[in-house]
């Protein structure tokens, strides 16, 4: 008996037909993995109908998320169907999709940071005047010195007397139509 046993924990008998063995993985492990598909699922469930149009999914994932889209987040049918999905992608090569999901992300942090930028632009004019003008300008060719400065000027006038910002408003959408990537 102790032959068959050394024969049976020999790693060459689980070698395949190239001749290359197979990895071992942990029951932990596996678990871990099918924690992350799961999220993945979610992730893509999540997701507006506009970005999940730009995800390669194939047939059966894309019917498994457009379905956990209609079902309740509050009943377990829900839960089961992320499970599914899940399951789903496990079987998978999922290197696509994640490529995707991280455009999308970068997309919109870049998306963010632009409208942060036009924002602080803004803000500069109003607090600062001729000289955050200037440097606008020297950066940006496009806009127009006349238009700053009497936005500038209302935005003062708006402040002094309490009215409601629709120069400040303005001053925004100007500054985004003219700076790129805003």
């Amino acid at each position: 008996m102790s032959d068959n046993k050394r024969y049976s924990e020999d790693p060459s008998l689980f070698a395949d037909v190239e001749g290359e063995q197979e990895e071992w993985v942990s029951k932990s492990e596996l678990k871990r993995q099918a924690n992350e598909r799961q999220k993945l699922g979610q992730t893509l469930v999540d997701l507006t109908r506009a970005n999940l149009d730009t995800i390669p999914m194939d047939d059966d994932v894309a019917e498994a998320v457009s379905q956990a889209r209609t079902i309740n987040r509050k009943k377990d049918g829900f839960r089961r169907q992320l499970q599914f999905i899940g399951k789903l992608l496990r079987g998978r090569d999922v290197s696509d999709i994640e490529d995707a999901l991280a455009r999308l992300n970068n997309s919109h942090q870049a998306s963010n940071a632009a409208f942060h930028a036009i924002e602080q632009a803004r803000d500069e004019v109003v607090q600062q005047g001729d000289g955050a003008i200037q440097s606008l300008l020297e950066a940006y060719p496009t806009l127009e010195r006349q238009k700053l400065r009497q936005y500038h000027r209302q935005v003062k006038k708006e402040r002094e007397k309490n009215g409601p910002p629709k120069a400040y408003r303005e001053l925004f959408q100007y500054l985004k139509e003219h700076m790129p990537n805003g």
